[in-house]
């Protein structure tokens, strides 16, 4: 099943630091996930001055389970960059599926 997450980074002063501690090892679970297909897209959600403050992916995960265990280890879950993650079911169009064959 698909899904769109939308995650919030906190708001505190040590939210940016927290977020780029944790970027690298982010990214390469992204990598990680890309190639088992289970992360189709993803982009930082930035504020009015270019700052990030979010994130938002679309996911590909058997079960809303499975999502669930992933995100435990999501290092920006672990490392309380994520503070609001908010989660719906979607359907992405077939035309861009076809981007991963």
């Amino acid at each position: 099943m698909q899904y769109i997450i939308t995650a919030y980074d906190g708001a505190d002063e040590k939210a940016i630091e927290r977020r780029l501690m944790a970027r690298e090892a982010h990214l390469k679970s992204v990598e990680e996930r890309v190639k088992e297909g289970q992360h189709l897209y993803g982009a930082a959600i930035l504020d009015d001055n270019g700052k990030m403050r979010g994130s938002m992916m679309v996911v590909d995960f058997p079960s809303r389970e499975e999502l669930e265990n992933w995100l435990r280890v999501e290092p920006y879950v672990v490392a309380n960059v994520w503070q609001k993650i908010e989660i719906k079911p979607c359907k992405v169009a077939p035309i861009f599926m076809e981007l991963y064959d």
